[in-house]
């Protein structure tokens, strides 16, 4: 696993590595919107994650999630606030993203 000090840092180095698609939180599914794509919780395999925690501002606090779908045609990167900022998502949807930490 790799090591980055920003979000910013970890995205950019994350797309040339071929997690090129950006994703959506949308409650039970992550969503591309430019290329009008949909995964469920069952379809996509989370490859890596990076939390960051800021360290004076919750603004700061995100995880990165590297993912791809189970068939191995579609990879990119969601990132998702936790704490006061968490996006709203299904169970199932928490089940599989927590499942990384």
């Amino acid at each position: 696993m790799y090591n980055y000090d920003t979000v910013t840092a970890a995205l950019t180095d994350l797309k040339l590595r071929g997690f090129s698609l950006d994703f959506n939180l949308a409650f039970d599914q992550l969503k591309c919107t430019e290329k009008d794509i949909c995964l469920d919780p069952h379809e996509f395999e989370i490859v890596e994650f990076y939390r960051f925690e800021g360290d004076s501002n919750p603004s700061d606090e995100d995880i990165v999630y590297a993912i791809e779908s189970r068939n191995g045609g579609i990879k990119g990167v969601v990132t998702s606030a936790f704490g006061l900022y968490a996006d709203a998502v299904s169970t199932e949807m928490i089940h599989k993203l927590n499942m990384q930490k």
